[in-house]
């Protein structure tokens, strides 16, 4: 009997880890509402309405006079509050961000509810309810800042306490992470997008024990950039808490990363975008000059666009006010240039020379162009000089679905899917890394009376990496399948 009382708690336990790795996305706003000679007011009325969606939330002060409201997100704000024998206050324009914990306090004037004050004056949006230090970046910010590559490593890292340690380089994706956060170890953060984990990197599946393997690192394209997280265009704001955050999130020691998606409104807004850059515009490599060779190719387009609003079907459902959605697409198309460099192959002679099983082997290498460093009795080494350019790719696709059910419940979808792909060559071979994250995240928060709220969130992720190799005919070369010249099947 001992053992059965106490196994439901052994449960418990054994479950808060799996419980404690979703955290809400959401921001708070709490306060006491008095009456000009500071009694409290119980039982008045508070009304939230999100200016760009017109989704009310809605709470009552306690009997002490406090009032929180905890399923808020990101946005701005108009804030009502109203109570029988007071006039009704109204505050607009106050902004929250993800997971914010804002304060405010109202006192109401005697008279008709039906008068109503304004209250332009601006009150202090300081965290005052725990100690962590975050840093905020915000849509607006993001939108006015021009990121390299349309990833947003460079908005991370303008955060306090951050050393850049990029693994944008083909040979470093998957061993190492981002970003180290005040000393701590580059695969020591916590990347959550709407609330769930994303720390889902798929390595380079070189089957080496790698962080990437392990949970460790978040999920990126095979070029190293975030777009497997989220597009640039798809983030409403993220949130990097550095230290003293709440024991809740105690998963890794490094810094949380908290990103939000974009969500619709009640206006149809779209964008369409093309960035390029192309070799036509440029001067030749200082390399290819000093070596003699031509300009190598170099083709970047970055294109995509975005389109968001209320659900409508005409004739059917008008969902203005309660129920809307919110695409993103981004594609990359990335050739980029090598420049010319001393590289060493068998000459002309040492493959003559050669016993016929080792010719075709010695055949797959480049034919040298430059120093023979033999002669015609003499077997050996020559130099090849060639510049190239190599291909990439991303895709980035992003849908959220928002439903307002009441004031007090609403929930969200979204999918998510970003194949990626790079290459890269020595001589005649060629390497290619592919890469794909997929996401389906559903999301339910609940007012559920005045001192408890819930979130719930469901979510799938996978993430899968590749890495070929081939030869081809580079520089002359002739290509080969090496195991099946050596008899292996």
């Amino acid at each position: 009997m001992k053992c059965l009382r106490t196994f439901p708690l052994l449960l418990l336990i054994l479950c808060a880890p799996i419980l404690a790795k979703a955290q809400s996305t959401n921001a708070t706003i709490s306060g006491v509402v008095v009456d000009p000679s500071g009694k409290v007011i119980t039982d008045a009325d508070i009304e939230i309405l999100n200016e760009a969606t017109g989704v009310y939330y809605s709470g009552k002060t306690n009997g002490t006079g406090i009032y929180t409201i905890t399923i808020l997100p990101p946005g701005q704000y108009r804030i009502q509050v109203s109570k029988i024998g007071f006039k009704t206050l109204i505050k607009p324009g106050v902004i929250l961000n993800v997971q914010s914990a804002v304060a405010l306090n109202f006192t109401l004037p005697v008279g008709a509810t039906s008068e109503s004050v304004t209250v332009d004056a601006g009150a202090s949006l300081i965290n005052t309810t725990d100690a962590s230090v975050s840093t905020v970046i915000d849509q607006k910010f993001v939108e006015n800042i021009p990121l390299n590559g349309r990833s947003f490593q460079d908005l991370i890292s303008m955060t306090p306490g951050v050393v850049t340690q990029s693994p944008q380089a083909q040979s470093s994706i998957g061993l190492n992470g981002d970003f180290s956060v005040n000393g701590q170890r580059d695969e020591s953060n916590y990347y959550m997008v709407d609330g769930v984990a994303a720390n889902v990197s798929g390595g380079t599946g070189g089957g080496t024990p790698e962080p990437g393997n392990t949970g460790s690192l978040p999920s990126s394209t095979a070029l190293g950039t975030t777009q497997s997280l989220l597009s640039v265009d798809a983030l409403q704001e993220f949130r990097v808490e550095s230290s003293t955050y709440s024991a809740e999130y105690g998963h890794t020691p490094g810094a949380q990363f908290s990103l939000v998606t974009r969500s619709g409104t009640n206006i149809f807004k779209g964008t369409l975008f093309d960035y390029l850059r192309n070799n036509y515009f440029d001067a030749n490599d200082w390399f290819n000059d000093h070596y003699g060779q031509p300009i190598s190719a170099l083709r970047q387009n970055d294109f995509g666009g975005t389109l968001g609003g209320p659900i409508w079907m005409p004739r059917l459902y008008d969902g203005r006010d309660k129920s809307f959605f919110f695409g993103s697409y981004e594609g990359l198309r990335l050739t980029q240039p090598e420049p010319a460099s001393i590289q060493y192959v068998p000459d002309v002679y040492l493959r003559q020379q050669a016993p016929v099983a080792l010719q075709p082997i010695l055949n797959a290498y480049p034919i040298p162009n430059g120093v023979d460093y033999g002669n015609s009795q003499t077997p050996n080494l020559a130099q090849l000089t060639k510049s190239y350019s190599l291909p990439s790719q991303i895709d980035a696709v992003s849908l959220r679905l928002d439903h307002t059910l009441t004031p007090k419940l609403m929930g969200f979808a979204r999918y998510g899917f970003t194949p990626s792909s790079t290459n890269s060559r020595y001589l005649s071979e060629v390497q290619q890394v592919r890469s794909s994250s997929q996401s389906i995240t559903l999301g339910v928060t609940s007012q559920m009376s005045r001192n408890a709220s819930g979130d719930f969130r469901l979510s799938y992720l996978s993430a899968k990496a590749s890495q070929t190799g081939a030869l081809d005919d580079f520089g002359g070369a002739t290509p080969l399948n090496l195991p099946t010249s050596m008899g292996v099947p």
